[in-house]
């Protein structure tokens, strides 16, 4: 038994329809109107006024880098270098030392992160078992004249503060 097939006849026959000159038209005359619209009132516009007005960042939200301390001001991390295996691209230099401070742990001498090759995907953050690296400082323009200050070590990062508290860093989920 065949299956029961609809014949339907295609369109598009003449040659403005098989060019799809009239369908450019209609676009450009949409794109024309919003312009002119927007021309006339740009009251209803959603523009942000970056400088001057801050976007209003979440918990979760994935900035710059930062190192946490303990209360004593030494530094949580124990160079075990999870964080630099972790990240896909290679943006993490680590050097280990011994630590001076009475710990039983390593410390690194050396943490670099280069920012120009960073994606902030937040790998270093989840791979970390001391919680000693986040993405919680709020900084999310970082800019500069040259490559070398886009490298920043381990005194800036154990410099920056956090922007959120523990509470708010815990309950959004990172």
């Amino acid at each position: 038994m065949a299956a029961k097939t609809k014949i339907i006849k295609r369109r598009g026959e003449s040659l403005p329809e098989k060019v799809y000159l009239i369908e450019v038209f209609k676009g450009m005359g949409v794109t024309l109107g919003h312009f002119l619209r927007n021309l006339r009132d740009n009251s209803r516009l959603y523009v942000r006024h970056y400088p001057e007005q801050k976007p209003e960042i979440t918990p979760r939200w994935r900035g710059r880098h930062r190192l946490t301390t303990y209360e004593d001001g030494s530094i949580k991390c124990v160079a075990c270098f999870m964080c630099q295996t972790a990240c896909p691209s290679r943006c993490i230099m680590i050097e280990a030392g011994e630590r001076l401070d009475g710990r039983e742990e390593k410390m690194p001498v050396r943490f670099d992160i280069d920012l120009l090759e960073c994606i902030y995907c937040g790998y270093c953050v989840e791979a970390c078992p001391k919680d000693a690296i986040r993405m919680d400082t709020g900084i999310f323009s970082v800019v500069d004249h040259n490559r070398e200050s886009m490298v920043i070590g381990l005194e800036e990062l154990a410099a920056t503060p956090g922007v959120f508290s523990e509470e708010e860093y815990t309950k959004g989920g990172i």
